[in-house]
């Protein structure tokens, strides 16, 4: 007799969106997970408010207007990812954590490229011909641009515009990478939460719903990413709740990290 032998991922999809704090400590929770035995998780969620994510290393002052966020009701959390600023809004958030290096290697950039191949696939479930983007401009790399402001290398593009924006953080084997899917674009709010930077923020983005010609929500979005990775990767996604203790560690890491404003708005370098 033989065994079925197909890889098990845990599957997370959020029922409801969550603040902007919360989601980044369920993320980093799910990483110590997985660098404390190996596994995988893939986590789809929203955010309850509009919010910028600043990239690990950023400086505030340099990347976000602080007060037009106050002021708007736009929220600021800190990433335990590197990247550029995201304003997060009206959107499909993706969460890989894992420590299999079998399958991902040991690399950022092969990770990386593994990931974007399975969210490839995902929007091709959605009738959409995308491809992984070439290397950015260099005053892209160097600028205060924001995330959706070009592709970077091995990011996701659909007619020349950015469709998916992503970071990771990894130590050793294991990886935590997230990523913005926008369902639909609002330039308007990118541009005012943005400090001004080389170019428009949002003139090289598009979003699910401009790029389908058609409305797509959450549900769908989630429905078609997830057999990407499945499909990709060979897996099988079975549903994971968070238990009493992974929500007390999340709380935990919210208040003393995510919630608070000296990991979020205080300058950031060196090991993590």
């Amino acid at each position: 007799m033989s065994g079925d032998l197909t890889p098990i991922w845990s599957l997370i999809v959020e029922p409801k969106p969550l603040p902007g704090s919360r989601n980044m400590a369920i993320d980093e929770h799910l990483f110590r997970l997985a660098m404390a035995e190996p596994r995988t998780f893939l986590r789809f969620y929203q955010w309850e408010r509009p919010t910028a994510s600043l990239g690990y290393s950023q400086d505030p002052d340099k990347v976000v207007d602080l007060d037009f966020c106050r002021r708007n009701g736009v929220d600021i959390v800190r990433r335990m990812t590197g990247g550029k600023l995201v304003l997060h809004h009206r959107e499909v958030t993706y969460a890989v954590a894992s420590s299999d290096a079998a399958l991902f290697t040991e690399t950022v950039r092969d990770s990386y490229r593994l990931i974007s191949r399975a969210l490839l696939t995902g929007l091709g479930l959605m009738g959409l011909a995308a491809q992984m983007a070439e290397a950015a401009p260099p005053s892209y790399a160097r600028g205060t641009m924001p995330c959706f402001a070009h592709a970077a290398r091995d990011e996701i593009e659909i007619g020349g515009r950015k469709i998916v924006g992503s970071a990771q953080k990894r130590t050793g084997p294991a990886f935590l990478q997230h990523g913005s899917v926008p369902l639909e674009k609002d330039e308007t709010l990118l541009a005012a939460v943005s400090r001004p930077g080389e170019s428009e923020p949002g003139q090289g983005m598009t979003s699910l719903s401009e790029a389908a010609g058609r409305p797509v929500d959450f549900a769908s979005a989630v429905t078609a990413l997830s057999r990407g990775f499945a499909e990709f990767f060979g897996v099988s996604l079975a549903p994971f709740v968070l238990g009493p203790d992974d929500r007390a560690a999340v709380a935990a890491l919210q208040a003393s990290r995510y919630g608070a404003d000296d990991w979020t708005l205080g300058r950031r370098s060196g090991p993590r």
